[in-house]
């Protein structure tokens, strides 16, 4: 088995942040192959920025390839960019809050969260990318929810004050992910 996933937002929705907590937690508890290629724009916060995580049972011969499994994107540009890649069966998570384009696909199974309006809702835009990691976690059961919870745990030991809310935010994640299968 082999899966590839192209995260895709603008710098400062946490898109690296979201790629990483994957592939750590799938490399750090699991005996499976992982790779993680950012790609960032120009600009910092606000420029877009991009990553490939590829998680397999066998040896991973590229980093990225051009056809993408599962599609997460949390901004518009990114919609129009990267889903021509995802392949026909494939998954798309679309961060409904800010991308309203109409998908006119009708090969691929679209999940749809607000993560941006949630992560407002919960007091801190900055969790929408843990929210969106919840809902990939939970509709694809790629890796035990527990093990991606206890790297992000691990990840932010040093914030220690902001572990409550990225747990609800990831919780609030897994419900909408599950509730969508």
């Amino acid at each position: 088995m082999e899966t590839n996933l192209c995260v895709a937002g603008f710098g400062g929705q946490g898109v690296m942040t979201l790629g990483k907590f994957l592939a750590d937690a799938t490399c750090n508890s699991t005996d499976k192959n992982i790779t993680f290629f950012p790609s960032y724009g120009a600009e910092q916060r606000g420029g877009t920025a991009n990553c490939f995580v590829v998680i397999s049972d066998d040896e991973i011969g590229a980093p990225l390839g051009d056809v993408m499994d599962d599609l997460i994107v949390l901004n518009g540009p990114s919609l129009k960019k990267f889903l021509p890649t995802l392949k026909k069966g494939g998954n798309l998570f679309i961060n409904s809050s800010i991308v309203t384009d109409e998908i006119t696909r009708t090969d691929i199974k679209v999940v749809k969260a607000p993560v941006t309006e949630l992560a407002l809702e919960m007091g801190n835009a900055k969790v929408l990318n843990v929210i969106m990691l919840g809902v990939y976690v939970g509709y694809t059961e790629v890796i035990d929810p527990a093990v991606v919870w206890a790297t992000i745990e691990h990840k932010l030991a040093s914030k220690a004050k902001l572990l409550p809310l990225n747990k609800a935010a990831f919780e609030k994640g897994l419900e909408i992910g599950r509730s969508q299968k």
